[in-house]
């Protein structure tokens, strides 16, 4: 039983962390014109740690230049405070497409 309990505290630990996240960099991704956003990696699989980088998959509302991009992960990481890999949904590649959507933890949606 006391596994489950730490089990239930650390997954709350890190509903917390993503909600404080998403709060964090909400504003970013709207300012940035991104129709929807999913954590994946380290942090979506609840692995995540201060010194990780976050991942992060994104879906414009429009058509965007990789310069577009650039400023996103630029405003995100200046906020976060950490390093920022922003892919595109369209951009995944076949290799890991499942494994990345099997894992990603939606923070903005429309």
């Amino acid at each position: 039983m006391k596994n489950s309990g730490r089990a239930s505290r650390s997954l709350a630990r890190d509903k917390s962390k993503i909600a404080s996240l998403r709060r964090s960099v909400l504003p970013i991704l709207k300012q940035h014109d991104v129709k929807r956003a999913a954590l994946f990696g380290s942090f979506a699989r609840g692995e995540g740690t201060r010194h990780s980088d976050l991942d992060l998959l994104v879906e414009f509302k429009g058509s965007k230049s990789l310069l577009d991009l650039v400023a996103l992960k630029q405003a995100l990481e200046a906020k976060t405070r950490k390093k920022v890999d922003v892919l595109t949904y369209r951009a995944l590649h076949p290799l890991i497409r499942e494994r990345i959507l099997s894992e990603q933890v939606s923070i903005l949606w429309s």
